[in-house]
């Protein structure tokens, strides 16, 4: 037997690493589980190049609780280490045999899946263990060897009579981490971490009944048998290329990933790159609607199928956060304890090149079928349109394929939307104006109003939209968006005629005075000579400010406190009607504050912003009025 002192450079590197390393003491089992899979990826690479004369088989790693023992058993089958290994790979903590293996390795060893950035991960065991032990044999024809060390920085090394190859590595659970010696605590951290390993991973066994045959006896007994229960997929479907993969193989594989989803995805993009850097991945489109809410179920980082983490922060674009998925990269920069991206210029080309990935499939789905482009654009418009917004290179692809639809759920793009409109909706200065809505049924008699002089108007009702048409007009100069109840039509299309007032300036002084005098200080008043027919009281938003209402309370905006402003409207008086002249004309005042009143009324309640205490004195004052 052997005894020392493990070669660090400080007097006691475990408290360090319980306190510092590793924030989340559960990943122990991770790292553990990572480091068995390297041996056993290892040994398989040597085995295919020649180094290795053994038979690989089937190897496992196994995971066993000792509840009364209290201790965790961890067992790979892969190369093991003889004892002047353990000497050097566990003792010499400035080594980690992984990257060493890779360096002497690195170009067969490449595309072998192994680990090589983290030789410290096994001192993690000390943050749940108060004494580590190993027990190894090394595919070499060399003796077992059987470590032990309790935390403090000596250690014994001798001799074991283990004879099969591999390595068991014997946690004994410290008094403040005995939650690790239950069934569903394990079960729950391998189903995080470790459920895409690339070695299959038992945990304890399970009981499978053999189906009835069709010529069975009535009093027949299934007949049932114990089986391993190995918890992981070690083929994902993003270790696979697209061409071995159907629709129902990525809807199976996102049930894998989510199964508490009931909602099959919209459509996936399976990403594969090798230059610059590796990266393999699926991404799903979920159903969305018009919620920007909080993602329950987030895109998920691996890296060689060890799960990291669910904060794909900097790798992903943010606006393609809402998605779900995995994304797997062996070049994405971690810190030592994987819980923490380091700043990296890679990670910057795998952002680029997601948004890359995304636009240019998004395309390919319009062009491929645009009808079932169109049927899901409700369900993906929210993420397109933030994408939009954040991300100038996506922005750029995004004229292609982003949908704006009509309220006669017509879809066109923007240049199929210029071309469409310029004839009927250019004003008398050269300017195309698109009318839009935000809400079809709010926002109705003005829709038909512009409809009955031929215009189209779109549907817009995202929250971000008036941040997007914003950025849109600052890009199109001969373009302004305008909703469709912000002035009378035809003051949002003005063309070269002009409709003559019946009445005489005088008479619109006198009647706009007495307007105001019964109209609440919220509306600003304006008389207009429209066609006689049109409604005599319209009750408009000014786009300029409530769009930047709408733009303050969604973000930015550029204006300070904005989104607390207190509503502000005009009520546009038709010159032309016969209410005008009635309300200018009637000497009664009771019957002429009752004649405003009813109209603003009726104007209010087409903009549904009748409510409460002024719903209840109309809907009494109409009955008054029909006696």
């Amino acid at each position: 037997m052997t005894t020392g002192k493990i070669n660090v450079s400080v007097e006691n590197i475990f408290p360090l690493i319980k306190k510092f390393l590793y924030s989340d003491h559960e990943i122990f089992l991770r790292e553990l589980i990572s480091n068995g899979t390297d041996a056993t990826l290892k040994l398989k690479h040597l085995i295919s190049i020649g180094e290795a004369k053994v038979e690989f088989g089937n190897p496992v790693i196994e995971i066993k609780i000792d509840k009364e023992g209290k201790k965790i058993h961890i067992i790979d089958q892969g190369l093991g280490m003889t004892a002047d290994e353990v000497e050097k790979y566990i003792n010499q903590v400035a080594f980690s045999g992984a990257e060493e293996f890779l360096d002497k390795y690195k170009d067969s060893a490449k595309d072998s899946g192994i680990i090589g950035h983290f030789g410290l991960g096994f001192y993690s065991a000390f943050m749940v263990a108060e004494k580590v032990e190993i027990i190894t044999k090394s595919y070499k024809d060399e003796p077992a060897a059987h470590w032990t060390c309790d935390g403090s920085p000596e250690f014994t090394l001798e001799p074991a009579d283990k004879t099969s190859r591999g390595t068991e590595i014997i946690l004994h659970i410290a008094e403040d981490s005995l939650e690790f010696l239950e069934d569903s605590k394990i079960s729950g951290l391998l189903n995080k971490y470790n459920k895409f390993m690339p070695v299959p991973i038992k945990f304890g066994t399970r009981t499978e009944t053999l189906p009835k045959p069709e010529d069975a006896p009535e009093d027949y007994v299934n007949e049932t048998f114990e089986v391993d229960n190995i918890i992981n997929n070690p083929n994902p479907a993003w270790t696979k290329q697209p061409t071995e993969l159907s629709d129902e193989d990525y809807k199976n594989f996102y049930r894998e990933l989510y199964p508490m989803q009931f909602e099959d995805p919209l459509f996936h993009i399976h990403l594969n790159v090798d230059y610059p850097f590796n990266l393999t991945g699926i991404l799903y489109f979920p159903k969305l609607g018009s919620d920007m809410q909080i993602q329950k179920d987030k895109i998920q980082l691996y890296q060689n199928q060890v799960y990291v983490t669910d904060n794909v922060e900097g790798i992903v674009p943010e606006f393609l956060t809402m998605l779900k998925g995995v994304i797997d990269s062996p070049d994405i920069p971690l810190n030592v304890s994987r819980s923490g991206l380091q700043a990296d210029g890679a990670v910057k080309k795998i952002s680029n090149y997601i948004t890359r990935k995304v636009a240019d499939k998004l395309k390919a789905l319009f062009n491929e079928n645009r009808a079932d482009f169109e049927a899901k654009w409700n369900d993906i418009k929210i993420v397109l349109e933030y994408g939009m917004l954040s991300e100038d290179k996506f922005y750029e692809k995004a004229g292609a394929f982003v949908l704006y639809p009509t309220v006669d759920e017509t879809y066109f793009t923007l240049e199929e939307l210029k071309e469409k409109l310029k004839e009927n909706q250019t004003d008398k200065d050269g300017k195309l104006v698109v009318l839009y809505a935000g809400n079809k049924d709010a926002q109705h008699s003005y829709i038909e109003t512009a409809k009955e002089k031929g215009y189209e108007v779109l549907l817009l009702d995202s929250p971000i939209i008036s941040h997007l048409i914003q950025k849109i007009e600052g890009d199109n100069k001969d373009v302004t968006f305008v909703r469709v109840d912000s002035d009378h039509i035809d003051n949002l299309i003005k063309k070269d005629e002009n409709t003559i007032s019946k009445l005489s300036d005088e008479e619109k002084e006198t009647l706009k005075t007495s307007l105001e005098s019964y109209i609440p200080k919220a509306y600003s008043v304006q008389l207009q000579a429209m066609d006689s027919q049109a409604a005599p009281f319209i009750i408009t938003q000014p786009e300029f400010m409530r769009r930047m209402k709408e733009m303050s309370q969604s973000g930015g905006g550029g204006m300070f406190g904005m989104g607390n402003m207190p509503e502000m409207y005009n009520l546009v008086v038709n010159t032309n009607s016969d209410l005008a002249s009635s309300i200018l004309n009637t000497e009664d005042k009771t019957h002429q504050e009752h004649l405003v009143k009813q109209a603003l009324d009726l104007a209010k309640l087409s903009q549904n912003l009748l409510k409460g205490e002024a719903l209840t004195a109309f809907v009494k004052r109409s009955f008054e009025m029909i006696k």
